[in-house]
């Protein structure tokens, strides 16, 4: 975070601009809004909580004065969304402030998983049949923008949750700009856009914990922003081609980019601490590795996804019984690119 001034006529970047009450109001009305009826029930909260990078996500505000709130970078220009739960009708109301506000909302059934198409998917093993059964509504959402979800899998990579999410919250509230209209009062933010990443000096990237490897990962992925975003039209395989073409840009990154940008539900997260491991013992009573967890989703192929979806959708988790990994105090060196 930038260090304040100590003049105090200078604004504050996280501040309020003051306004007129008229230009207030203006920016508080929306520039779209949209009445969905999706004709099935939809966990509006749970399916925008997919797309959120820990609970302090600045580009996330669930559950705030009524509304859950979302903000991105669209391909006509930043959107700020808000949404709320489906009502007693069937309906999901929404709106939308920014140049991109269209998008977003001809956007908001695939974000809520309307393309999620569970055809073909058998249970195959009763625990997944009872988590399909207590969560038959919850789907998988897309949102169509794929750096968004690039830049913060690349800060993830091999570290912990806790540091990842603080270095991303970082970058949005050191590098990304307010939301349009009236989230911005909640805290909601923008991603940097590829330009600013690009911009980000070596030394601001170690101030937000992000080591070498990691940031050279998000400057080389911003360098070709352009030609990334045309992966979203792509199927799953030839997409994570083309991620992992870029250096610093491995099959669980890749995985992570499908699941959220493409709603893939074929992509599982190799290389993932956990979810071997949890699948392993939610299903079979032990440990997985991946070469494990590989060859027991053969039979669900074109849906290996939705495996580990279940198991992490029914809260089942492997005890934990040893000291959890301390985030790292020092930055010395390069960690392994996922």
């Amino acid at each position: 975070m930038r260090r304040a001034s100590k003049r105090s006529d200078l604004p504050s970047p996280y501040s309020a601009p003051m306004t007129s009450p008229a230009a207030s109001a203006a920016s508080e009305a929306p520039a779209a809004t949209r009445s969905w009826r999706p004709g099935r029930p939809v966990p509006v909260g749970a399916l925008l909580r997919q797309q959120r990078r820990g609970s302090g996500d600045p580009t996330h505000r669930l559950a705030v004065a009524g509304r859950h709130w979302r903000a991105s970078r669209t391909p006509q220009g930043v959107a700020a969304l808000a949404v709320c739960e489906q009502d007693h009708d069937g309906v999901i109301a929404a709106s939308a402030w920014g140049p991109g506000a269209p998008w977003a909302l001809d956007q908001l059934p695939a974000l809520l998983g309307d393309l999620d198409d569970w055809t073909g998917f058998e249970a195959r093993h009763p625990v997944l049949a009872e988590a399909r059964r207590h969560h038959p509504h919850l789907r998988q959402g897309r949102t169509g923008l794929v750096l968004e979800a690039l830049v913060p899998a690349i800060i993830e990579q091999k570290v912990t949750g806790q540091e990842a999410f603080a270095g991303f919250r970082a970058l949005v509230r050191g590098h990304g700009i307010p939301a349009p209209g009236p989230g911005a009062a909640h805290g909601l933010m923008v991603q940097p856009d590829a330009a600013t990443l690009r911009q980000v000096p070596s030394w601001e990237w170690l101030r937000l914990h992000v080591d070498p490897a990691r940031s050279r990962a998000v400057v080389t992925a911003a360098r070709h922003a352009e030609a990334l975003e045309r992966a979203a039209g792509l199927p799953g395989e030839e997409a994570e081609r083309r991620l992992r073409a870029l250096p610093g840009i491995g099959v669980w990154t890749a995985a992570e980019v499908r699941q959220r940008a493409l709603g893939d539900p074929d992509a599982v997260s190799f290389g993932d601490y956990h979810v071997a491991k949890d699948v392993g013992w939610a299903l079979e009573g032990r440990l997985f590795d991946d070469a494990e967890l590989a060859r027991y989703l053969r039979p669900w192929a074109g849906h290996r996804g939705r495996v580990p979806f279940l198991v992490a959708a029914a809260g089942l988790r492997r005890p934990r019984r040893g000291p959890r990994m301390a985030p790292r105090g020092h930055l010395g060196g390069r960690d392994q690119i996922a």
